[in-house]
């Protein structure tokens, strides 16, 4: 029987949270181009999830992090959960000040903050990331 071989790209997200706000963009291309998502993007090639996650904070929402100040939220892989093959991501969240503000750049239409809670229905499996971030943020309920 001949082994199959699966190409996996590897991406990194980020939980940005203000106050009991959630940073999302809007994806401006494909796939899920006009949905809601989480900003992240690939990891290049010689970088580590964390430094690609802050870059791409950067390049998408104008928020500049240390990227030693975003904290791992976990490693998310199901087969199926982006429509392009197989990705699997690196999630962090990050806490920024609350006066703080994005603009959208690089692959956002636009950048909107979103209460936590009514932070669903969004792009791949970046609902299930941001419902993570929100049980770490708040315990158990």
């Amino acid at each position: 029987m001949a082994e199959t071989i699966e190409t996996i790209r590897y991406t990194a997200d980020v939980v940005c949270v203000r106050g009991g706000d959630v940073l999302l963009i809007e994806r401006g291309g494909p796939p899920h181009r006009g949905q809601l998502a989480l900003p992240g993007g690939h990891v290049d090639a010689g970088e580590t999830s964390r430094a690609a996650a802050a870059r791409e904070l950067f390049e998408e929402t104008g928020i500049s992090v240390d990227p030693y100040d975003l904290s791992l939220i976990g490693v998310y892989d199901a087969p199926g959960r982006d429509p392009r093959g197989r990705y699997v991501t690196a999630a962090y969240m990050v806490a920024v000040p609350v006066g703080i503000t994005a603009r959208a750049g690089d692959d956002a239409a636009t950048v909107r903050w979103v209460p936590l809670d009514n932070a669903r229905g969004l792009a791949f499996d970046h609902t299930d990331i941001v419902t993570t971030a929100r049980y770490r943020l708040r315990g158990p309920f």
